[in-house]
């Protein structure tokens, strides 16, 4: 019997986190490194199992996570996006629970880009009346 896995995309920010999920005994991989070397704070490895905490899954799946781009925090919370879409299709009927708790949104912000003419997205040279 072939395993099924799951896949799902995480984004936020400027962070992109391509999850694979399959049933196991809850082994997390992070760009190829264990989870817990490759997120040393503590309050990122918990907004990262928040899905799995609230749907009572942890320690029931096996994670394999590249992510890219943005900073730890962005990536920690690109991760959580994309674990909550790929619990979502693992079974249909955590959608509810997990779209409540807001874990399905992505998190769009983004850099703003800088305007011609200004020096910055929202600076603006000084004014002189004369």
């Amino acid at each position: 019997m072939t395993e099924k896995r799951f896949y799902a995309t995480g984004k936020r920010k400027s962070a992109i986190a391509r999850v694979y999920m399959k049933e196991g005994t809850g082994v997390w991989q992070v760009n190829k490194r264990n989870f817990d070397d490759y997120f040393t704070r503590e309050s990122l490895k918990m907004i990262i199992q928040q899905p799995l905490e609230m749907t009572g899954k942890k320690g029931l799946l096996d994670f394999y996570i590249n992510v890219d781009g943005g900073g730890i925090a962005g990536q920690a919370g690109a991760i959580k996006h994309g674990i909550s879409k790929a619990l979502v299709e693992y079974d249909a009927d955590l959608r509810a629970a997990l779209k409540k708790a807001g874990f399905l949104t992505r998190d769009s912000r983004i850099k703003e880009r800088k305007k011609y003419g200004q020096p910055g997205a929202r600076k603006r040279f000084q004014f002189s009346k004369r």
